[in-house]
């Protein structure tokens, strides 16, 4: 069956932005292994999928495709409408690196993870625990002071 200008705006349109498949994997391991977070803070450059708040991390889990990975998905490209595909990754590379730029002059660190990367699941854990670091933060409570 030929692909249609209608069909192909169909199947655009039920691409999410949040709450991916790979974001929801992640989100699933970073929760089993104890860590708390909160998801994509409007307050934060380009909005990370996982925000850890008190540690100052942030995760982004990207698509290969969507955001120009150097994988076999990431350098794919499409062969209708080259053009538009090839500038529109490039901006979403260009607003990558300057959300990142944003969150490292905030104090942030951030992790970016790749959908590509999501298959080998020890890595994947290895990378996270490494990042995110020991699961018990010091906080001092809200309305306390330090000193007791």
């Amino acid at each position: 069956m030929p692909e249609t200008p209608e069909l192909r705006s169909f199947i655009m349109r039920q691409i999410r932005s949040k709450d991916t498949r790979p974001e929801m994997a992640v989100r699933r391991l970073v929760f089993g292994l104890g860590y708390r977070y909160r998801l994509h803070r409007k307050a934060l450059p380009g909005r990370p999928d996982l925000a850890f708040i008190a540690r100052k991390k942030a995760i982004f889990v990207n698509g290969c495709f969507w955001h120009g990975h150097a994988c076999r998905n990431g350098e794919r490209v499409p062969r209708t409408n080259t053009s538009y595909w090839v500038e529109k990754i490039s901006r979403n590379r260009q607003r990558d690196a300057e959300n990142l730029r944003g969150l490292a002059e905030l104090g942030w660190q951030a992790l970016t993870l790749w959908e590509c990367e999501l298959k080998d699941a020890d890595a994947l854990q290895r990378r996270i625990v490494e990042f995110l670091g020991d699961r018990r933060v010091a906080t001092t409570p809200v309305g306390r002071d330090s000193d007791g």
